[in-house]
């Protein structure tokens, strides 16, 4: 069984893990060193991602983890987690760091404020053999992603529109969703997550 860690420094540390263990993965919690060197992946949960970005530092993770991605290690970041692995950031702090693990430019809170939240019906590629039947996602402060590089294929576009805002990617062993896949009880993309881990010799 692979060993998916939940980085439990903001968000739905409990919800994440408990979707991924109903998808067939141990889920542990990770705020120390130790906790990281257990696992065989990890997943960025939604919060503010400068707080996020000032915590890794304060809790001498940022490191790390970077060090465990350039290494091949699978790793998934939601809302905020996936400002976290952009490879640029617009309307950022200056300060603000990010692991560059997918080739792509996120703009923070493009969807709007908090009171612009909603939800919608999303057809998402690869995450199981009927994706006619939607996913249902949550979008709360989201970002989405302006471009992506050759190498990054996109999941999912808002309004399932061909022009429309890019919320989902992937390429290779790093993926990133704009919503919060782990509300709602559907776990598609969780079971997505810890089928890529298993394969994880080429994350192909």
């Amino acid at each position: 069984m692979v060993t998916i860690g939940v980085l439990a420094l903001q968000g739905d540390v409990a919800e994440h893990m408990r979707a991924l263990e109903e998808s067939g993965a141990r889920a542990i919690s990770v705020r120390r060193h130790s906790e990281l060197a257990q696992v065989d992946a990890l997943v960025i949960p939604g919060g503010e991602s400068t707080t996020m970005s000032k915590l890794l530092l304060t809790f001498d993770l940022f490191d790390p983890i970077a060090r465990r991605i350039e290494g091949g290690m699978p790793i998934w970041g939601t809302c905020a987690g996936m400002i976290m692995l952009a490879s640029s950031i617009l309307d950022g702090r200056q300060d603000q760091r990010s692991f560059g693990a997918l080739d792509m430019v996120v703009r923070r809170n493009a969807f709007g404020r908090q009171v612009d939240s909603y939800e919608e019906d999303l057809q998402v590629r690869g995450i199981d053999e009927d994706e006619a039947r939607p996913f249902r996602a949550l979008f709360i402060r989201a970002p989405w992603v302006e471009s992506v590089g050759p190498q990054v294929d996109i999941l999912a576009r808002a309004g399932n529109s061909a022009d429309g805002p890019i919320v989902a990617v992937r390429s290779g062993c790093a993926m990133a969703t704009s919503f919060h896949p782990e509300v709602g009880g559907d776990y598609r993309l969780h079971a997505y997550f810890v089928d890529l881990v298993r394969r994880n010799s080429t994350c192909g």
